[in-house]
């Protein structure tokens, strides 16, 4: 069964006392709107910063901040939280909670949440520079590292102090992709290696100028996302910006032209158990690049093109290849003529003309098409929940 994000999975999250509590608001408050379910626990010093009102507004769930309230659900049984949750995220947590979370401490809700679960516990470091990088608090990472606490490293930046240094509480999306890839850990896709194209080719005329095409790297990233989600070690080779929740656990080869883009998937898949060439690859490039900026000097510019390798066709693997056409017309016939054509075991088409299928959208409406000669027609379906299909189906071509 694969396993989808964040829909329907219990999270509980710890807030301590930091600056950045109020931060946290937002991780709540994206976590609800993945679909979890989410239990706020919060230190004595964490409601000195944010209001447990707070937090119960954005998770419609009441907060926990008293050890011994008899009204608490913790009180009254203090691993019931612990026992239902897939994973416990600390966000923020400071030197003092790190500290007493490596000596086993449980003295208010967070530490006896953490002591009492066996679900992941992900924590999120937000403090000074100095105190960061002090030695006790780098032991006491490593102690909770060791016993399978993951760790998101704080991010580098303006702090409460004024100064600048690490130690900032990292993005949002960062957290939250990172839970993602914990809770899918063990999934169907657990133990494979899938390397991942996308986004538009950038072919350079000169350094002002380049040919591209519309390809806004969505589905490819949802592809990345979704295979992370399933347990996969995924390399992703995009020309298109990512996010730092889709970065979040994922090798990202960031690369501009075809000829990049084919180094580095040539690089990639030699231990890859799969290939999906999400990637709108440029067919021809400039014949020459010029090195300072072309004057307009004439009416017309005429510019010699050479043909770009298609990867696909030429790339040398063992591994699943899974191919994608973006069509106008004669979208089966076309797509069926590439998937002999380059040796794929499975490609995926859609209509680019079509509302909500086109690029740049956020959905996806999709046929796929097997080696054996079925075909599938897709629904339109958010891309993530396409891509999600298209996995469905590469699991079963694995050996």
């Amino acid at each position: 069964m694969s396993v989808r994000g964040l829909a329907g999975r219990n999270i509980v999250l710890g807030v301590s006392g930091s600056i950045a509590a109020y931060k946290a608001a937002d991780v709540a408050s994206r976590l609800v709107q993945a679909g979890a379910t989410v239990d706020t626990v919060m230190t004595p010093s964490a409601i000195r910063f944010v209001a447990p009102l707070t937090f119960q507004s954005l998770t419609h769930r009441p907060v926990v901040t008293d050890l011994f309230d008899p009204r608490s659900e913790l009180s009254i049984d203090h691993v019931a939280l612990a026992r239902r949750a897939d994973a416990v995220l600390i966000a923020p947590a400071t030197a003092d909670l790190l500290s007493r979370m490596a000596h086993g401490l449980a003295d208010d809700p967070v530490t006896a949440t953490v002591l009492a679960t066996a679900a992941p516990v992900i924590v999120c470091p937000a403090m000074e520079s100095h105190m960061y990088r002090h030695p006790a608090t780098q032991e006491n990472l490593e102690r909770l590292v060791q016993r399978g606490v993951r760790v998101v490293e704080p991010a580098a930046g303006r702090l409460a102090s004024g100064q600048h240094g690490i130690g900032r509480l990292a993005d949002p999306g960062l957290i939250i992709g990172t839970v993602r890839q914990v809770l899918g850990r063990n999934g169907d896709l657990s133990g494979r290696r899938v390397v991942v194209t996308a986004g538009g080719t950038r072919e350079a005329i000169d350094p002002v100028r380049y040919i591209t095409n519309r390809s806004s790297g969505k589905m490819g990233h949802a592809l990345a996302e979704a295979a992370r989600d399933r347990g996969a070690a995924v390399v992703l080779v995009t020309a298109a910006p990512v996010g730092p929740e889709t970065a979040a656990g994922i090798d990202v080869r960031p690369v501009s032209s075809a000829l990049e883009m084919m180094a580095e998937v040539q690089a990639a898949v030699e231990r890859a158990d799969a290939l999906i060439m999400a990637a709108a690859v440029a067919d021809y490039r400039p014949a020459a690049f010029s090195s300072h900026k072309v004057k307009k000097t004439q009416d017309q510019w005429e510019l010699r093109m050479v043909r770009n390798p298609d990867i696909l066709a030429s790339v040398r693997t063992t591994a699943v290849k899974v191919g994608f056409a973006a069509e106008t017309q004669d979208l089966r016939e076309n797509a069926l003529a590439k998937l002999k054509a380059k040796g794929l075991h499975m490609i995926v088409a859609n209509d680019v003309t079509a509302p909500g299928s086109g690029f740049e959208s956020d959905t996806n409406q999709v046929t796929i098409i097997d080696r054996s000669g079925r075909v599938e027609e897709l629904p339109s379906l958010p891309k993530m929940d396409v891509a999600h299909e298209i996995l469905d189906r590469l699991v079963t071509l694995l050996p």
